[in-house]
């Protein structure tokens, strides 16, 4: 799916006020004190104040949602240990989103990226307001 490298990304949170300063895509790994893997991002924006952790699938599952949500709890408790205080965000994003994985998505805090043409959109319902780690 092209969101992997699409810069329309960075430009669709930054109108929502993040203002993302660096991006790192395909395959960001954090690792643990003993240098092994203990979780993976296809996406990370980050700046100063916060991280958006993104997951990219062409179909995105339930069980897909409920992985990225303990991705971001260990990407919390490593930037715990390392002092580090930013607000951690996560999104989904799917070329093909099926109704009830948004929903599920959108109620445990994620942001919602759909594909729509060769750009992006992000999914902010009324009343959403993001989980922050």
């Amino acid at each position: 799916m092209p969101v992997r490298t699409n810069p329309n990304i960075v430009e669709k949170f930054n109108a929502l006020g993040f203002h993302f300063d660096d991006i790192s895509g395909l395959r960001r790994v954090i690792e643990d004190e003993n240098r092994q893997k203990i979780a993976e991002f296809d996406i990370l924006l980050e700046n100063g104040e916060s991280i958006i952790g993104v997951e990219v699938k062409s179909k995105p599952t339930c069980d897909d949602v409920g992985d990225h949500v303990q991705r971001l709890d260990i990407l919390r408790l490593n930037k715990d240990k390392k002092g580090d205080k930013r607000k951690i965000y996560g999104a989904l994003a799917g070329a093909i989103m099926p109704d009830a994985v948004r929903t599920a998505a959108l109620k445990e805090g994620l942001y919602v990226i759909t594909q729509t043409g060769d750009t992006v959109k992000i999914d902010v319902q009324e009343g959403f307001t993001p989980k922050a780690w």
